[in-house]
């Protein structure tokens, strides 16, 4: 009875508003939100902007651009899927450009110097997230937002986390972050859970390698979805002697 009342145009309209939502919701995707996340409590760590702060972000992330977990409808969108061919996920470009990929997302290439990406504003104005210091075992927390990906039925894919050598002048290849992965993160390892599963606050937690030396390390944050589709946010790390 209630389809019959509409006209042939309001149908179409709420079909195409349904299709719409349907859309979003299955081309969510994430990226870091954050790269050094800290607890006010870290007895009992959140990762909602009430619980906690961030002293450290991805290459030119935008400060206060959007609320979080919406990006992924910045303009350029963060989220940056790797090309699937070339041939292959895993020789592709391993930092966004902004051109290139499936997905091509916002620039996150290396600054020259390292620093320019992390002060000032980005091209649309807005100031950019400073960059993460730590020192050689120091514990770094990285934040994303789960985007519909950390509910049950949803196949749980972990989050790699990968370093460069010390003071790079180039972005690393794919395979070289590869050969170097430090830690493995459970994606779904989420907090502050709302019916809004798109804005699930998510993170994990661990420790640099000992055996750093001081200066400038790329970090990869990577993420596969599904066969073929990876997802990938980079950040440098200035890494000081205690």
């Amino acid at each position: 009875m209630f389809f019959t009342t509409l006209s042939k145009a309001s149908l179409a309209i709420l079909v195409a508003s349904m299709i719409l939502v349907l859309t979003q919701k299955a081309e969510a995707h994430s990226y870091a939100d954050c790269i050094d996340w800290r607890f006010k409590d870290p007895k009992n760590p959140s990762w909602s902007d009430k619980n906690g702060a961030c002293f450290g972000y991805a290459r030119r992330f935008p400060l206060k651009a959007k609320p979080f977990a919406k990006l992924d409808s910045d303009d350029p969108n963060r989220h940056y899927q790797q090309s699937h061919k070339n041939p292959d996920p895993s020789h592709s470009l391993a930092c966004s450009d902004g051109k290139q990929g499936e997905e091509p997302g916002a620039d996150e290439t290396m600054g020259k110097p390292i620093s320019a990406a992390y002060t000032g504003s980005d091209k649309r104005g807005r100031k950019v997230g400073v960059q993460t210091v730590s020192h050689p075992g120091g514990q770094l927390c990285i934040r994303w937002p789960a985007k519909n990906h950390a509910v049950p039925d949803e196949k749980n894919q972990p989050v790699t986390i990968a370093l460069s050598e010390v003071n790079p002048t180039k972005d690393p290849t794919q395979l070289q972050f590869l050969s170097n992965i430090i830690t493995n993160l459970n994606y779904k390892n989420c907090t502050d859970k709302g019916k809004d599963t798109d804005i699930w606050p998510c993170g994990g937690c661990f420790k640099l390698p000992t055996t750093l030396k001081p200066g400038n390390f790329v970090m990869q944050w990577r993420w596969k979805l599904n066969s073929n589709e990876f997802y990938t946010s980079c950040a440098d790390i200035d890494v000081r002697a205690k």
